[in-house]
């Protein structure tokens, strides 16, 4: 079962109020032509640096990434593999949540990283990535240890 948290207690209010209206303004860098479904995200370093991305579609939709994993690549590129928190949003009103693919990719960083869900009027709800994705595999499965 999904515990669902309504609190931001990881965050300082300006560091919410900040990744909320980043996060949702990253939806204005999404390329999406074929689905017109734009996703922003953004995430918080354990430096405290903010970096955003989103959705990039392609013709050959197996070639799309999303915006989660667009994120953290771009984070990774830029030296930093600790996250804090990571916040997703899209033009829904309700809060979406990541897809299978990109629970894997953040399960890289750690297991209690704060997801931030937020809907396109700002309402949000944050889950854990552990209870998005239970009994998940990851580096320590490999012997190695998480990044995060």
């Amino acid at each position: 079962m999904v515990t669902i948290h309504t609190d931001h207690k990881e965050l300082t209010t300006e560091e919410f109020n900040t990744l909320k209206s980043k996060c949702l303004a990253a939806k204005d860098l999404s390329y999406s032509p074929y689905s017109n479904f734009r996703v922003g995200c953004t995430l918080i370093t354990e430096s405290g640096t903010y970096i955003s991305g989103a959705n990039i579609e392609n013709a050959s939709y197996g070639a799309c990434i999303c915006a989660e994993r667009t994120t953290i690549s771009k984070a990774l590129l830029e030296g930093h593999k600790k996250l804090k928190v990571i916040a997703i949003s899209s033009d829904d009103k309700d809060p979406i949540s990541p897809c299978g693919i990109c629970r894997q990719f953040i399960r890289e960083f750690g297991v209690d990283i704060p997801i931030y869900m937020f809907g396109n009027s700002g309402q949000f709800i944050k889950v854990y990535l552990e209870d998005l994705l239970p009994l998940s595999f990851g580096p320590e499965n490999l012997g190695k240890p998480s990044i995060g």
